[in-house]
């Protein structure tokens, strides 16, 4: 157990008398999809204040290439989509939250496109695609940069909102917390310095923490911060070794991993080796459209059996100008690289991209903690389980997103908004110890994550891990910094060792976790892994899955 990490309640010192104080009645921490729909809802009864450490429009949503999950068709109904969602959960899905949620996805579209979100259509009727896991055409899409479009749309009604301020550039170090409650938070804003952030409601929307490996389609500011915050507050993280690897990314040496969307499968791509051979049918009969984990793993195999560094997309069958009309961006992000899809094989690998486990939230986006709610990827609400289905995750944003900030509208009508300070401070000494180099410990942090925690796993590599990370540990987190890197560094370590500790913990193979000493699934562990900090470092324990 990491008694570095456990130790650390706040990763700055602050004084209430010695800093500025602003006032809201809902704080939303966040951008992205989940973000801006929760402070919508929420300005329906108050003010409200939207911090994003990075520009508003830097979140993964923006990067969502592929399409949001509906059913929309007339062979489609939402109990099919509730099925697909449940078989590839694993068995720790929530069978009545995944009910709820995809029941909500139609009405989520309409109104989006009610606010002027342009889909892909076929006349009045919306284009749906397929992707894995699917068995139904029901991926709304808006070419292929459907979360880009949808920020758009939320954030343009933000940005006109009366009762919302947005706080750009804004890092969110700690919450604040009184007496088990959460009251707000303490920033850190370039021109402005530490302040601190008092609300009736703080709401969680930070995203996931991909950033953690080497390899990820997640844009920088992916770094878990919020985990790392509602770790050290006191919440529950549940499923933390639940991370889903996409199987096609760009693969070119040097270069950053693109996403190359899921919808290119659905349209009829093939993988093949370096022999040119299709493969997917060898590891699963649903072939190129088999869930996500499926396909990483078996993609991991074949590389591992031809000692190749990648596989390949292959479109060179679509029609002429079909992949460049379809995927726009993505033929763009091909030519760049001097690769022409119409010719040439796509190299693609899996890359770490999605955070199923996260903060425990309720179907209401309760947290553990009063006075906190939690919308979107920094979640685990039973949606996803052991692995999310493909285009659920702009679903999510938007459905916890909604009902988190309906919540807030109501605690603001019962409660009001604070008026003063609470008795919240914190003074760490200086640490005796020797400063380590941060750039270097975040870049060793990012390759031991990717060789030892990515698509296989095993206990001899998870205890090293998680010994590593504990060294680094005694030399970072028992100091106070000042610079938002040294803040990410401290959160990524955090969160990167409960990654660890979950995967550590859960000694079968389901879903997105495969452990190699521990090849299959044991019914035994069909349950939820949660995690809470204590003084000796992460406390774990079990929760049931509900039938």
């Amino acid at each position: 157990m990491s008694t570095a990490i456990g130790r650390r309640r706040y990763l700055t010192n602050f004084e209430p008398h010695r800093l500025p104080h602003l006032f809201t009645d809902t704080l939303v921490l966040g951008t992205g999809v989940a973000g801006l729909q929760a402070a919508l809802e929420a300005a329906e009864a108050g003010d409200v204040l939207l911090v994003t450490k990075g520009a508003a429009g830097d979140s993964a949503s923006s990067w969502a290439q592929g399409g949001i999950a509906a059913a929309t068709g007339p062979d489609d109904s939402p109990a099919l989509h509730a099925q697909d969602t449940q078989s590839v959960a694993c068995g720790l899905g929530h069978a009545q939250v995944i009910a709820g949620a995809v029941a909500e996805a139609p009405e989520l579209i309409a109104d989006l496109a009610r606010r002027g979100a342009v889909f892909d259509r076929h006349g009045d009727a919306l284009e749906a695609g397929r992707e894995g896991g699917h068995s139904r055409s029901r991926i709304i899409h808006a070419s292929d940069a459907t979360g880009r479009e949808i920020v758009r749309v939320l954030f343009d009604a933000v940005r006109h909102h009366p009762r919302i301020r947005v706080f750009e550039h804004c890092f969110a170090i700690d919450l604040l917390t009184c007496e088990g409650q959460v009251v707000g938070a303490v920033t850190y804003h370039g021109k402005y310095g530490h302040q601190m952030f008092w609300a009736t409601t703080t709401i969680l929307a930070t995203g996931g923490c991909c950033r953690v490996f080497r390899e990820t389609t997640n844009p920088p500011l992916a770094t878990g911060d919020g985990l790392a915050m509602a770790l050290r507050a006191g919440a529950t993280l549940r499923d933390m070794e639940m991370i889903q690897f996409h199987p096609t990314t760009l693969y070119v040496a040097g270069a950053a991993r693109a996403l190359i969307s899921e919808a290119v499968r659905g349209d009829g791509a093939y993988l093949v080796n370096r022999a040119g051979r299709r493969f997917m049918a060898d590891y699963d009969p649903r072939g190129e459209l088999a869930p996500r984990d499926v396909v990483s793993r078996a993609i991991a195999a074949e590389m591992k059996r031809e000692h190749a560094p990648c596989v390949y997309l292959d479109v060179r069958h679509f029609a002429p100008g079909r992949f460049a009309a379809r995927f726009p961006n993505l033929d763009r992000l091909c030519r760049d690289f001097d690769i022409h899809p119409e010719r040439d094989l796509i190299p693609v690998r899996p890359s770490a991209h999605y955070t199923i486990g996260g903060v425990t939230a309720d179907p209401d986006g309760r947290t553990t903690l009063p006075g906190l709610l939690a919308c979107g990827e920094v979640t685990a609400t039973g949606l996803h389980g052991a692995n999310r289905l493909a285009s659920n995750s702009l679903l999510e944003g938007l459905v916890w997103g909604r009902r988190a900030g309906r919540v807030a509208a109501a605690r603001t009508r019962a409660n009001g908004r604070p008026n003063r300070p609470l008795p919240v401070s914190h003074l760490l000494p200086p640490s005796p110890r020797t400063a380590l180099d941060l750039t270097d410990v975040l870049n060793s942090l990012q390759s031991l994550m990717s060789r030892n925690v990515a698509v296989e796993r095993s206990g001899d590599r998870l205890r090293e891990t998680l010994e590593i990370i504990e060294f680094w540990a005694r030399y970072v987190m028992d100091k106070v910094f000042d610079a938002p890197l040294a803040w990410e560094t401290q959160n990524m370590l955090t969160v990167a060792y409960a990654v660890a500790t979950g995967a550590a913990t859960r000694c079968e193979s389901r879903g997105v976790h495969y452990r190699t000493d521990y090849p299959d699934a044991d019914p035994r562990w069909r349950c939820h892994i949660d995690l809470v900090r204590v003084e000796s470092g992460l406390q774990v324990a079990t929760a049931p899955v509900p039938d």
